[in-house]
Formats: C-alpha cells, structure tokens, sequence
C-alpha cells in the first residue's frame, strides 16, 4: 500500500512539473506579446508548407542581413554561431533599420527615442571584411496560418509590401504580433 501512494505522489510531481514547464513557456512568450516594445518590419516571403504543422510563410527581413561593418566588435575572423544584437531605429516611413550591431551582448550604450534591441543568432562562416554581410536569425521567420492560406499569401506577398508587427522583449527576444498587408491586418497571434 504504501508503495501504491509512494508511485502515485511521484506521477502526480511529475505531471505537475511537466504543466508547470509548459505554462513557462506560453506565459514568457505571452508576456513578450503583451508588453514588449513594438517593432514594424517589411518581409521578404520564401515558401508556404509544413507537412507537420500546416501552411506557414517563410519570411526574411531587411534586418536578416546585416553590413558587418554594423557590427561594432565583429572582428576579422568568422566567429562559431553566436549571438548578436541588432540596434534598430525607426524611421520615417514606419518602419524599423538596423543601425548597429554587437556579438554577444548588447552593445551596453542606452536607446535612443525610437530605438529597440532585438536578440538574433549568426550563421557560421561569415568574415567582417569590406563588404560582407552577417545572416541572423531571429526565431521569427515562420508564421504559421489557417490551412489553405500559404500558397495565397506567398503569391500576394510577391506582388505587394507585406509587413510584420514584432514585439520585443527587454532582452531582445522578438514575437511576431501580427502579419499585415499594407496597413490591414491580416491575422494576429492570440496571447495564448
């Protein structure tokens, strides 16, 4: 008997453990959504299937690519997969530019008005020599839509400027809140 209660209060820990790691995960993503700093950004589609998880947008920003010279403490040799911190502002038209970057942390100077942080990941291989640019990831570039909306929504974004709206996080990590044609809102990410 005493066994019994013994393997029923570890399944119950356990199970309460699991719930207890999941809801850490939606209410840290939640929170982004909620009270991170919103950031308009123009997207650059790729392709619209995931056998999985269902039709997506593959997308790729104008702060995908980034000048190395941007890049204040990127040195001459390629560094391994790291992280970088991208500086942008937001201009005229809406919409927000990188301006400067730093690898590995952020660059510890204070923003600006109209200026946020966002935290990306480098690709390997890349050099800071005249002219070379610096992929980097920001774990936004899929949005995941209704079925059947993918292949719809690639052939529009081909056609005319589609755009996201991204809230970011006091440490840079970034949420898409909203994909937009134009200035219409197509869909939204719901906060959990």
């Amino acid at each position: 008997m005493m066994q019994k209660n013994r393997l029923l209060i570890i399944a119950v820990v356990l199970a309460l453990a699991q719930i207890g790691f999941l809801a850490w995960i939606i209410a840290g993503r939640a929170a982004i959504l909620r009270n991170g700093q919103d950031v308009l950004l123009k997207v650059e589609p790729v392709d619209p299937r995931d056998l999985l998880r269902g039709d997506y947008v593959r997308l790729g920003y104008e702060i995908s690519s980034i000048p190395a010279n941007l890049v204040a403490n990127a040195d001459a040799k390629a560094p391994a997969p790291d992280a970088i911190f991208v500086r942008l502002k937001k201009d005229a038209d809406g919409f927000w530019h990188p301006v400067s970057g730093s690898l590995g942390k952020p660059a510890g100077t204070p923003l600006g008005t109209d200026e946020a942080e966002i935290r990306g990941t480098t690709d390997a291989g890349w050099s800071a020599q005249q002219n070379a640019i610096i992929r980097v990831d920001y774990g936004i570039e899929r949005f995941y839509l209704p079925e059947g909306e993918g292949k719809e929504i690639e052939r529009d974004m081909r056609i005319r400027s589609f755009s996201i709206l991204a809230a970011i996080g006091k440490d840079g990590t970034a949420q898409i809140k909203a994909l937009m044609d134009g200035d219409k809102v197509l869909f939204t990410e719901p906060l959990y």
